[in-house]
């Protein structure tokens, strides 16, 4: 049976799923005890890449070279990102065209920029692998065509050139995005709301980086997308960074330590911000014990109700945004009859409490709001690989579109909440006697001056017939097609002279493109065994590397039983990478790999107290000298 795989790309988590004769599931390869792969990657001193959990792992001692959060930067620019660049415990730097690179030192005083689709492409890979992993131990053909052509979800919030960044990251992964699909719309195809004749569906979608709010209306199996609205920059790491501050705080108010000024330390704290986030979901009270050399043990105590007063403003904002949404769908709260949770930090009680008292019934939550997403791409890729004919999905365009116009205002040809595929065209003319050429400014944005919008491309229609102004009839179309991309064309009538744009994303230049996919064909030439042998060998030395030097800096304070079983996995991978059969031996060091890793996620938790007490105390002790 044919059905595309789905795939969530998360700022937090990144997951894939199918739908196909065995249902609707997330597919986890053999031996991994979980569909989600953390989205994150470091780089290495030597130009290894690891991704996912062995890259989260490697944050406690290399924080400078693991990037996380990166689907917060993709298409967009340095200036944008300048609030996430000051508390990110990598660099980041401005490429050409203003772009966000991050910079991660190499050997010898030397560096490589990434930019965030290369990050993001490096994710969807490993997405993909293990896909491919799990399908094959279901007796799957991996070889099928099929499987390389995808939906991919993004926040319904995402503006042009986020989207087209996202797409272009799976074009580097040498995936085929047959659909880009919202996030939150995603989720009403998992509950399987398409199936109701009609209703009103709030889909309540905050993530680890963004917030996204859709009202759609079911009738009849047609989902339709009534409004959008969101924000790219609100969501979990937001929460972590206000706990992160009030640990900061203390430990300067308690102690003589200067935590801000080491990005170790920092990487640290955050991870132990975001554990003690996800224990007050459960619990009404967390704390954590940090021995502070020369002045004792700081513990740092922090309640529920605590937390919930640090982080009602963002949730407040997160509804007000929901509020405006549905003022723009032209519904009121009673109106709506179901309301989705989506993302893992609609987790917190006083998220949940805030929509039920907003909406006078709790949220649905029979699904794991890790998992809705990608189970609903999964869906939509059944629909399209025409497995499946429950649904027909029509997106809106989130934010309006048009050109630059005399005097700098915005002429917006595409509204906001425009259903898609959409095309919209407008005549114009020349501003000056005797013009040849027009240079158009394509923008994206709600205000009326093009200053307080995005500019997200450009391009000049020439070989004008020389007339006074306004004579000229020059016809701008613009058009979105089904995933949320934007064409613009100019014809000048009466000559047909024609000129056209398709809104390429801020991330990368054609350049770097060409050379990136170029590069990715040399290497899919080679045979794919011997390939995949290496990167996973390449893999493991990184892992064991990580674990070895995780465990001697705090190893000691460890029960025996888990040092047994750490040094016993470790041994494991060690004789796998000993073996100099490695096509044959794949298979065992994956096995050994994916042992070592599940218990380095539990080492990276019960290091983390004690690897903040160890890098404060030497930072004490470097300023006593």
């Amino acid at each position: 049976m044919k059905s595309f795989l789905g795939i969530d790309l998360g700022t937090t988590h990144s997951l894939a799923a199918i739908e196909d004769e065995k249902g609707t599931r997330v597919l986890v390869p053999p031996g991994a005890d979980s569909p989600l792969v953390p989205s994150v990657v470091a780089l290495l001193e030597d130009g290894t890449f690891l991704v996912g959990t062995a890259a989260k792992n490697l944050s406690i001692l290399h924080p400078e070279r693991v990037i996380h959060s990166a689907k917060r930067l993709i298409g967009r620019t340095r200036a944008e990102v300048a609030l996430e660049a000051a508390t990110l415990p990598y660099r980041l730097v401005e490429g050409s065209g203003g772009r966000a690179l991050v910079r991660i030192p190499l050997k010898n005083q030397s560096f490589r920029d990434l930019s965030p689709e290369e990050i993001s492409a490096h994710i969807l890979q490993e997405v993909h692998r293990r896909a491919l992993a799990a399908l094959e131990a279901e007796g799957r053909d991996i070889s099928d065509p099929s499987l390389r052509q995808i939906v991919l979800t993004v926040p319904a919030y995402f503006d042009e050139a986020q989207r087209q960044a996202t797409k272009r990251a799976a074009e580097l992964a040498q995936l085929e995005v047959i659909r880009l699909i919202n996030e939150p719309t995603a989720a009403a195809l998992a509950y399987g709301l398409g199936e109701r004749k009609q209703a009103n569906i709030v889909a309540y979608d905050l993530g680890g980086g963004t917030f996204d709010v859709s009202v759609l209306r079911v009738q009849e199996g047609i989902f339709r997308v009534l409004a959008t609205h969101g924000d790219t920059q609100l969501g979990g790491d937001d929460f972590d960074r206000l706990i992160l501050d009030a640990m900061l705080q203390q430990i300067e108010n308690e102690t003589s330590a200067r935590p801000k000024e080491d990005p170790q330390i920092l990487s640290q704290l955050r991870l132990a911000a975001e554990a003690l986030k996800k224990r007050l979901s459960t619990k009404e009270e967390a704390d954590l014990e940090i021995d502070v050399s020369g002045d004792g043990t700081l513990e740092f105590n922090l309640r529920r109700d605590q937390f919930e007063e640090m982080i009602r403003p963002l949730v407040e904002r997160s509804m007000r945004e929901l509020r405006s949404c549905l003022h723009d769908a032209e519904l009121m709260p009673a109106d709506v009859d179901e309301v989705l949770l989506v993302g893992g930090s609609t987790r917190i009680p006083l998220v949940t409490k805030s929509l039920e008292k907003e909406f006078q019934k709790p949220p649905l939550s029979g699904i794991d709001p890790d998992l809705a997403v990608a189970f609903g791409a999964a869906r939509q890729g059944a629909v399209l690989a025409g497995q499946s004919e429950d649904v027909l999905l029509l997106d809106v365009v989130p934010l309006s579109l048009g050109i630059e116009t005399l005097g700098g205002t915005f002429a917006k040809l595409i509204l906001r909440n425009t259903p898609v595929p959409c095309s919209h065209t407008e005549e114009f003319s020349t501003q000056v006697d005797n013009q040849t050429g027009i240079d158009f400014n394509i923008y994206q944005g709600e205000r009326e001056l093009v200053k307080d919008c995005r500019k997200i491309g450009s391009f000049k229609l020439s070989g004008l017939p020389a007339l006074p102004a306004g004579l000229p009839r020059v016809a701008v179309t613009f058009t979105v097609d089904e995933q949320g991309l934007l064409r613009v064309t100019a014809r000048e009538l009466r000559t047909g002279k024609t000129a056209s744009v398709e809104v390429k994303p801020m991330g990368l230049s054609e350049e770097e493109v060409r050379r990136m996919v170029h590069e990715s064909i040399n290497k899919a030439g080679e045979d794919m065994s011997a390939r995949e042998a290496i990167d996973l060998r390449n893999k493991a030395e990184g892992v064991l590397k990580g674990t070895e030097a995780a465990m001697k800096a705090g190893g000691k304070g460890l029960p025996p039983e888990q040092v047994y079983s750490l040094k016993k996995a470790i041994s494991r991978v060690k004789k796998a990478l000993g073996n100099n059969e490695r096509e044959q031996n794949t298979l065992a060091l994956h096995q050994a790999l994916e042992e070592l890793s599940s218990l380095t996620g539990q080492l990276a938790d019960d290091l983390i107290s004690s690897a903040v007490s160890t890098a404060l105390k030497n930072e004490q002790e470097n300023k006593n000298r």
